[in-house]
């Protein structure tokens, strides 16, 4: 079948497909925040959270949730612009010496977006890089009153 171009494009010929397809655009599962199948009230931990208001919310967690993914699952208003990626400091959280003491050491990317966050203090933390384990069950961590979100739009993630 050899059409010259110009035949080629000058032919009112309709492209009707042979077969439709159906497959996925993805074969990859969806991520969303949090666990699936967890649902509030869930979890053997305890978490309190003191809001910029001085609030105290108390929330059940369970093992490797992180303070992001609780903000989140129980509507307390917990900024996260990079969606939990540790790519900025808005998910800042102060936790208590005694619970800081018990965490692993902050990575060195944490760290630098770290120290980008608003009223930093020697026990601050990301709340997406805060692991629920047995050993931080009754952990109390203070919300700051303002965040430094680079964002433009000033837009705010929701959860999943």
């Amino acid at each position: 079948m050899n059409m010259s171009l110009l035949r080629l494009f000058t032919t009112k010929t309709v492209f009707r497909p042979t077969a439709i397809s159906t497959r996925a655009f993805s074969l990859s599962s969806s991520l969303f925040h949090g666990k699936a199948g967890i649902s509030r009230g869930d979890g053997p931990y305890t978490v309190h959270f003191i809001t910029p208001e001085g609030e105290t919310i108390d929330v059940k967690a369970t093992e490797g949730d992180t303070m992001l993914d609780l903000a989140q699952r129980y509507d307390i208003d917990l900024e996260c612009a990079c969606e939990g990626s540790l790519a900025c400091s808005t998910c800042h959280v102060i936790c208590e010496e005694e619970y800081y003491d018990k965490m692993e050491e902050p990575s060195d990317e944490e760290n630098d977006m770290l120290d980008l966050a608003f009223g930093l203090t020697d026990t601050s933390r990301l709340g997406c890089q805060v692991e629920m384990c047995q050993e931080l069950d009754g952990i109390t961590v203070r919300i700051p009153s303002a965040t430094r979100n680079l964002r433009v739009d000033g837009s705010k993630p929701t959860h999943h």
